[in-house]
Formats: structure tokens, sequence, C-alpha cells
């Protein structure tokens, strides 16, 4: 009983901090301000993670007090930075007020803001830092992770099927991950990668649908293949989904030295383009004993990631990272129309379109 009140304990305060940081209140000061957004970013990825130890942590602390120590900074870091958070979103209400002031006392509280943003984005990167060293800290520990940790939200697997909706403002992205796809590779031997990193929510898987259901991939590559990775790097699993995507059929092997063999033949003088989504693993060897498989035989391989982490952008060796922003202020809104309004049109009704744009701009 006692672990599992811890569990529910400390899983409450991550799942505090997560839902704040995810609100539009934080994201969009930090926007608004032209803070570091990716302070966020990273924050979230942390903890996420440490969200994945937490059974085994809560388990431990009883006969190691080591773990213990180490639970209890956590909790204290992750309750620093839910404080943080909560400024923010204090700031941005206050902010929203100040638009109301004469322009005399709203130069007094631009320069009362200004020094607002430095002191937190200071404060940010510091829990950022403890929290960051004690998530290192947990393979000192030996703390196992346990796929999604303590339940937060269900994590939907993504397919390659495009949307069926319109997708907004990203069409320069994906001329971009384009214009990195069709470089030259003149050893065949070498593996093109090409990580889409950015906060959860922002588009990325999005992003690698856009560019893997496009007709310039059917024009340059012979063969290519789609796998959500989540939360578990399952080498196996993966090499299994690359086959059977491959091949078109479904696989019952299980040897991973056999089913290796088989997808270097299949792709003998081919092209191919892979797209491993939301990739969390954070560890080179898994990485390396992956994509070994693809340097013998094949004449072309490319290789988008969809990840949260720089870090694990970092560990595959990318010929460039492209760092997925939010969208602009009118893409947002038409995406906000496309699913509040009939046909994405709020004409019948100007005073709902204000509040809508309020809902999206806000606090900008």
């Amino acid at each position: 009983m006692a672990v599992l009140l811890g569990q529910a304990l400390a899983t409450s305060i991550i799942q505090v901090a997560l839902d704040r940081l995810a609100s539009h209140e934080v994201i969009d000061y930090f926007k608004g301000r032209k803070l570091n957004q990716k302070l966020l970013q990273n924050l979230e990825f942390v903890l996420l993670s440490a969200n994945s130890v937490l059974i085994d942590a809560e388990e431990k602390q009883f006969t190691n007090s080591a773990v213990k120590k180490w639970l209890d900074e956590l909790k204290d870091a992750v309750y620093v930075a839910d404080d943080l958070l909560d400024e923010i979103k204090t700031e941005a209400l206050r902010s929203k007020s100040e638009a109301k002031l004469q322009t005399r006392t709203k130069k007094v509280w631009r320069f009362v803001s200004t020094l607002f943003d430095k002191k937190i984005q200071s404060k940010l990167e510091n829990v950022l830092g403890i929290l960051q060293i004690l998530i290192e800290q947990k393979k000192v520990h030996n703390l196992k992770e346990v796929a999604g940790g303590v339940p937060l939200r269900p994590r939907q697997l993504t397919t390659s099927c495009p949307e069926e909706y319109s997708v907004y403002g990203r069409d320069i992205d994906k001329e971009e991950i384009f214009k990195k796809l069709q470089l030259d590779n003149a050893n065949g031997d070498e593996i093109f990668v090409v990580p889409i990193v950015g906060m959860g929510g922002v588009g990325k898987t999005t992003l690698a649908r856009l560019v893997y259901n496009d007709n310039r991939v059917k024009e340059n590559f012979d063969l290519k293949a789609w796998v959500c990775v989540s939360d578990t790097f399952d080498g196996f699993r993966i090499t299994k989904t690359i086959f059977e995507e491959v091949t078109l059929s479904n696989c019952d092997i299980h040897s991973l030295n056999l089913l290796q063999f088989r997808i270097r033949e299949s792709l003998k003088g081919k092209k191919f383009l892979l797209v491993l989504d939301d990739v969390w693993n954070e560890e080179y060897i898994a990485w390396d004993d992956l994509v070994t498989m693809f340097r013998c035989g094949a004449q072309e391989i490319k290789i988008i990631i969809t990840t949260r982490s720089e870090k694990v952008a970092s560990i595959v060796h990318p010929i460039s990272i492209h760092h997925l922003m939010q969208l602009p202020e009118e893409e947002c809104w038409l995406l906000f129309a496309k699913h509040a309004f009939k046909n994405g049109k709020s004409r019948e009704n100007l005073d709902i379109e204000l509040i809508g744009r309020e809902i999206v701009y806000f606090p900008s």
C-alpha cells in the first residue's frame, strides 16, 4: 500500500507539472516573449523520463537509502519546476491585463516583465539542469524503465496513413526535409538520418506523414517502411515491422539474425526510406545494433526520426537536425476553425470568431 501511495503521489506531481507545461498560457507566453522554447521541450522530456522509472524507484527506496534520497530530490526538483510554471501562468494573465493600462504605465510594466523573463528563464535552466543530472543518475541506481512508466495518459500508436483533414503551415518544413533527403549518397554503406525534433503535439508525426506520402518519395525510393517505436526501443519488433513493410507479408521468423539477413537481401541495390516515429531511446548501442543491418548491399538508405529529445537526435549521427517549431498564429487559427466550425468557416457569427481568435492568440 505504501508503494502504491508513493507512486500515486510522485505521479500526480509529475502529471500536474506536465499539464501546466502543456497549457496554452505557458506555451504562448514563451512564444510571445521569444524565450527559449527548447527549455519547455527538454523539461517535458526529463519529466517523462523520470516517470518511466518511478515504479522501480518507489519499490527500491525501502531497501536502498540512496534510491530514497534520489527520489526525494527528484520530487523536490519537480515541485520547483511546477512552481516556476505556475509563476509563468500568473505572469501571462497579468500580461493580458497590462494591455488595458495607459501607455506610460505599460512602459513600467514592460520593464518589469523583461526582468521577470530573464529571472524565470535562468531559474528554469537551473532546475532543468538538476533534473537532467538526476535522470542521468538512474543508471547509477540501476533503476529499470517500465514502458510508459506509471500511467499518465494513453499513448496512441501512429501509422503512415495520410491525414483526413488539411494540414496547415508545414509546407516549408516539408520542403526542407526533402532537400535533406535528396542529398547524394556516394557511398552505399552510408546512412543519412534526418531527425525531426520538437515538443509533444507540435506536429512531428504529421510532418513525417506528409513527406512519407508525397509522390516524390515514390519517384525517388524503391522501398519504404514506417515504424512507430514509442516508449520501448524493441530491436526485434522494429526489425520485424520493417521486414513486413518491405516484403508486404506477415513474418513468422523468430530469429533476429535471420530477419536481418532477409532484410539485407530485400534491400540489395535498392533505395530505401525508413521512418522511425516517436523515438525515446537514448542508448547509442541499441541504435547502432539496429542500423548495422543496413550497412550492406542497399544502394541508398535515408531515415527520418521523430523525437522530443535532442540527445536522441544527436546519437544517430544526423546529417542535419530539423527543429519543428509551433505554427504561426494565422495557421493556428485556421486549424482551430477547421475543427470548431462547419466547413472551417465562422462567417455566420463574427462574435464567435472573435472569441475563437482570442483563444488561439492568447496572450500574444
